[in-house]
């Protein structure tokens, strides 16, 4: 199958040697959302009015921080809170106010609404996201039209387990009956036998703090906490 434009991330991550190739397409789909927020497009208009309805998450707020356009993030969060006191002031006068994302708006008329929908949106997220989803598609769609790319599944060191989730459901939805009990077969094997195998990596790793194995090879238990914490928590850590 030729490739196109869309499905060279997802090769690429399948051609890496990494615990959860989803995760290795969200890492990089997230430095590059953080890149974006941060570089030039910050004053664009349309961005602005973005970051100003949808602000940012807890966990993009710190990394915003620690990047070096501090100007840049001040002045989003200047017009994000001018806009936060006014629709709330308006809302505490029983006035309802437009709230939405990039892709749906919704009319919030109680303060406690509007507070929620608040907590719960992210201008980088929802970037990412929308291109995320795509990234799944297309794995369905690579299943169900390129023979060489299940045995890329079969190679790979599988999931972690949130995106083991996201493919187990996503393949109901989008292969056939017959094509998603042969994708559950491999993506079964491929997810437990990973699983395993990192589980088995972790135990030895506790094992060599026991004085009886002190002198035995380590084996590949040496990073095997940051390997782990990727399986089980689907986000990456310093190894180091």
């Amino acid at each position: 199958m030729a490739e196109q434009l869309y499905t060279i991330p997802v090769n690429d991550a399948f051609n890496s040697d990494c615990e959860c190739v989803l995760c290795s397409m969200y890492d990089e789909l997230e430095k590059n959302a953080i890149e974006y927020t941060m570089g030039p497009s910050y004053m664009e208009d349309d961005n602005r009015a973005m970051t100003d309805k949808l602000g940012f998450c807890k966990h993009h707020a710190r990394i915003l921080y620690g990047e070096k356009n501090r100007l840049g993030l001040a002045l989003m969060l200047k017009t994000h809170t001018d806009k936060t006191i006014k629709d709330l002031k308006a809302l505490s006068e029983n006035k309802p106010v437009t709230q939405g994302g990039l892709f749906k708006k919704q009319v919030i008329s109680s303060v406690g609404d509007y507070v929620r929908t608040l907590e719960n949106s992210c201008f980088i997220c929802e970037r990412i996201e929308k291109t995320f989803d795509r990234y799944i598609d297309t794995i369905l769609h690579l299943w169900k039209k390129d023979p060489s790319f299940k045995d890329k599944l079969i190679n790979s060191k599988g999931f972690c387990t949130y995106h083991y989730g996201i493919l187990y459901d996503a393949g109901a939805t989008k292969l056939s009956k017959e094509q998603y009990s042969d994708f559950l077969d491999v993506l079964n094997k491929v997810y437990f036998e990973n699983m395993e195998r990192v589980n088995g990596d972790i135990g030895w790793f506790i094992d060599k703090f026991d004085y009886r194995f002190k002198d035995e090879p380590w084996k590949n238990s040496k990073d095997a906490l940051p390997r782990g914490i990727i399986k089980t928590n689907h986000t990456f850590v310093d190894p180091q």
